[in-house]
């Protein structure tokens, strides 16, 4: 793996209003793009290039029209940036979105950072991913909603819904995490793919296997304190995700670069070693 490549590939797409977009030609800066830039460069162990503009981009850029996940995004992101007291002024605007007391739940309004429409639990992932980052804790009351809500999407040993996906149990599982619940399951492990290719699935018994559903496994094995089996293989298989940008793709046949992949594979492979 070139990572110096991957670096340049992030930098050369930082524009001049502090924030990213992953097709370096446009100007289409999104929060999206400039939270995985900065989620990437903080994995790395690198101080954001001019960070006090990309402060300024995500502040001004999480406004009443940014969907859920968006806000909950930019919030992370001036958390980790330490700007904790712009991130902490955002929360107000979260919970104008996301109200689990009022049934809110952010159901059904799109804003996915993943393809297609947003899973029932993204919002709450990432909605637990904010408070925790500022140090905010729920109301008992909020607390028992979102438990509620989580908890409906359980089928069998993992979450979904008409049947367990890697993504949607580790939204839960972190997010129950962040709530004080601690659920085990075994889905990561039948979602492994331990043959030529390497790498996991969303469901047991598919192929092709994706870096989305890798890096969720790989984090949800993490957080249960249990390792992946064939380590090296995962290894080979996001190596092998690299496209000559520096960027990273999202599976062996799929071959564009953007931000989400790139950093999904760098904390993989950061996850992975640790494990050799």
């Amino acid at each position: 793996m070139n990572l110096e490549k991957a670096l340049e590939y992030v930098e050369k797409r930082r524009h001049d209003d502090g924030g990213y977009c992953f097709v370096s030609q446009l100007a289409d800066t999104n929060i999206n793009d400039t939270y995985y830039a900065v989620k990437i460069y903080t994995l790395l162990g690198i101080e954001v290039p001019k960070k006090e503009k990309t402060i300024e981009f995500l502040y001004n850029s999480a406004q009443m029209q940014t969907a859920t996940v968006g806000v909950a995004m930019a919030i992370e992101a001036l958390a980790i940036l330490g700007a904790k007291d712009l991130a902490r002024e955002k929360l107000e605007l979260l919970f104008k979105k996301y109200n689990p007391v009022k049934g809110k739940f952010a159901v059904g309004l799109g804003g996915s950072e993943e393809f297609g429409t947003a899973t029932p639990l993204e919002a709450t992932y990432w909605a637990s991913r904010a408070m925790e980052s500022v140090g905010y804790r729920p109301s008992p009351e909020m607390k028992e909603r979102m438990i509620e809500f989580i908890m409906q999407y359980k089928i069998r040993d993992g979450f979904g819904v008409e049947r367990p996906t890697t993504t949607m149990t580790y939204q839960a599982l972190y997010s129950l995490n962040f709530l004080g619940q601690r659920i085990d399951t075994g889905h990561f492990e039948l979602c492994e793919v331990c043959g030529e290719r390497g790498g996991f699935t969303e469901v047991p018994n598919s192929l092709p296997p994706y870096i989305e559903p890798t890096f969720y496994a790989l984090r949800g094995l993490q957080m249960l304190g249990k390792r992946a089996t064939c380590i090296k293989r995962h290894i080979k298989f996001i190596k092998a995700l690299q496209n000559p940008n520096g960027g990273f793709r999202r599976s062996y046949e799929l071959g564009i670069s953007n931000f989400q992949n790139t950093y999904r594979a760098l904390a993989s492979l950061d996850v992975l070693v640790r494990w050799l």
